[in-house]
């Protein structure tokens, strides 16, 4: 067993010392890790800490199939990708209210209608293949050109082009009732 199973064996164990241990051992890396998404410490920081929080209190249920190492970089993946799809639809909207103003029976309906799309827009989105969901997430909602994208992944810029494709192709497929709507939000470059 190495150090690694022993710690996350002890954690499952409610031993305090051990995620003590993995705390300090990882914390480090996954605030560094989330700065490739966000470009906020303080905020990769929180996000890393409401990720250990988790891990202590999902201790007992907890099931990793990878390396925990490999756990936490995606759960700060996800996480700071969510925040960035956060950021964007509050940008959004405020967008949105700065240009047509607030009347709150216009702006409840709007945000329903927005939240339902959201949703759906999110649904879509983890129907992706990973690669595709995330070099696509990276251009559009971080705003990275693919050659930025390759350069992060270490593929061709080529491959973005395709992965991107590939989800703009399985995204009409999979919004078809709101491809007008999503359309002027996503694809309003292309």
């Amino acid at each position: 067993m190495n150090e690694e199973h022993y710690l996350l064996f002890e954690l499952k164990q409610g031993n305090k010392e051990a995620f003590t241990l993995l705390f300090q051992k990882y914390y480090k890396d996954l605030v560094l890790f989330g700065g490739n998404f966000l470009y906020d410490k303080v905020r990769c920081e929180d996000i890393v800490q409401t990720i250990f929080l988790k891990l202590w209190s999902d201790r007992e249920v907890l099931v990793v199939n990878t390396s925990l190492k490999s756990y936490l970089l995606r759960a700060v993946q996800n996480s700071c990708l969510d925040e960035i799809r956060h950021n964007q639809v509050k940008y959004e909207h405020e967008s949105y209210t700065a240009a047509f103003g607030l009347d709150d029976n216009v702006d409840t309906e709007n945000y329903i209608l927005y939240s339902d799309l959201q949703n759906h827009l999110d649904e879509a989105l983890s129907k992706l293949p990973e690669a595709c969901r995330l070099a696509f997430e990276m251009n559009r909602f971080e705003g990275l050109r693919y050659k930025e994208i390759a350069s992060r992944l270490d593929v061709s810029e080529r491959t973005i082009e395709v992965r991107i494709g590939k989800a703009i192709g399985l995204l009409r497929v999979y919004l078809k009732e709101f491809f007008l709507l999503v359309s002027m939000l996503l694809f309003k470059e292309l």
